[in-house]
Order: structure tokens, then sequence, then C-alpha cells
């Protein structure tokens, strides 16, 4: 009797650890701190410019800089805003401001093996446009 009691609580046990386990590993975030890098085709058929986004996870805080080259030529850094992070789901924005104008870029993409791949999505003439990006953590 106390064998059969013993093998119902251990098969209990084995069963409630094959729920649990599996459970606490999908909610754990994943951590895309590091500097990311990608390149996008020039203006009208200028040199491709490449962007480097720092990424920092600070608790459930994302912050970071993007640094991206600018108009004439000018490279400009601007810090990350609402930096969230779900599971593996990475999102940002970045505002710029020229000539009086202020122009907010939304970022959005999934983390996975070093790749940051998704889309970004901005205005353009009044008009909503996305496009997609694709960063590599640098080594």
């Amino acid at each position: 009797m106390k064998a059969n009691k013993f093998a119902t609580a251990l098969a209990s046990a084995i069963l409630v650890m094959g729920v649990l386990v599996p459970a606490q590993a999908q909610d754990k975030k994943v951590d895309p701190t590091g500097t990311y890098i990608w390149t996008v085709p020039g203006r009208n058929g200028g040199p491709d410019r490449t962007n480097t986004l720092a990424l920092k996870l600070d608790g459930n805080k994302l912050t970071g800089n993007l640094t991206a080259p600018g108009r004439g030529g000018q490279t400009t850094t601007s810090e990350i805003r609402d930096g969230k992070i779900t599971g593996a789901d990475v999102s940002f924005c970045v505002v710029r401001s020229f000539n009086d104008n202020t122009v907010t870029n939304k970022y959005s993409g999934t983390l996975a093996a070093g790749v940051i791949k998704g889309k970004m999505e901005f205005e353009r003439d009044g008009e909503a446009q996305s496009r997609d990006w694709k960063a590599k953590l640098q080594q």
C-alpha cells in the first residue's frame, strides 16, 4: 500500500514539474543588451547608410541610442523612447527634429539568434508607411 501511495505522489510531482518548468522557461525575457548594426540603401542612389543601435535592458526597462547618417552626411545620435521587451519582442520609438519638423519612427521586431527582425513605421506627407529592418548583434 505504501509503495502505491509513493508511486502516485511521484507521478504527481513529475506531472507538476513537467507543467511548471516549461511555463517558467517561456516567461523568461530575452536580453537584447548589445550593439546592433544594419544597412539601408542611400537616398536617390547615394551610398548605403549604416545604422547602429545600442540597447540596454535594465530590469523591465529598455533604453539605448540609435546612431544614423543624417542629412548632409552628418551622423546623428538619438535616444530611444518607450523601449519595451515582451518575451523576444522588442519595440521603441526614435524622435528626430530638423528644419522645425519632428519625425517619429516606431520600431518593432523579434530577437532571435542575435538578430532583431521587424518593421519600422513612420509618416511621410501625411501617409503611414513602413519598412522592414534587420539588425545583427555585433560581437
